[in-house]
């Protein structure tokens, strides 16, 4: 959790393939609305592809799993569920459909991070609290090997971790030591 710490304490400059890559993706934004005009149907089935892979594919790191039959009847429709693999990766869509619909508008802070917290994780019991006991995250592999993908930090300092993680971006955002898109891909990191 110290990525957005270095950002702000001594971070003179960054890579000049990264300002590359930021000019990039700078021009694609600037392309977008044309994108949006002249390929809505396109865009649309991207769009539905990608909220797929990404709802199958982060909860897969949790152990969850659903039936590849049923997949675009859970993430798309609007039947019942089976089990409660199904309801978090249809939370996991509410979450990301809260993101696309209203991301520009929400603040980055604990209390958003918890209600998406909450969407993600359906009815279940933790759903938008801080975890209350220890647990990393950890990868189980189809041969039945695991490995620890993130290490977390404790139940007992995640309410202390949080509070300084948003205090820390805000300050990254109001002195700018480095270009905002960093600043979230340290964001993430840091919250990971």
């Amino acid at each position: 959790m110290k990525t957005l710490e270095q950002l702000l304490s001594n971070f003179d400059s960054i890579p000049v393939t990264i300002s590359w890559y930021l000019t990039d993706l700078s021009e694609s934004k600037g392309k977008q609305e044309l994108f949006t005009k002249q390929s809505p149907q396109k865009l649309k089935a991207l769009r539905e592809h990608s909220i797929i892979e990404s709802a199958i594919s982060s909860n897969r790191i949790e152990g969850v799993k659903v039936n590849k039959n049923r997949i675009g009847t859970v993430i798309f429709g609007r039947s019942l569920l089976k089990d409660r693999d199904e309801e978090e990766v249809r939370g996991y869509r509410k979450a990301l459909d809260l993101i696309h619909q209203k991301g520009s508008k929400l603040p980055i802070s604990e209390k958003t991070i918890l209600y998406l917290h909450q969407l993600s994780r359906g009815k279940i019991w933790d759903a938008g609290k801080y975890k209350e006991k220890d647990g990393d995250i950890i990868e189980k592999y189809p041969d039945g090997r695991e490995r620890v993908r993130f290490k977390t930090v404790s139940a007992k300092n995640t309410p202390k971790a949080m509070k300084q993680l948003i205090i820390r971006w805000n300050e990254c955002l109001k002195k700018k030591p480095i270009h905002p898109l960093i600043t979230l891909v340290a964001f993430n990191l840091d919250f990971l």
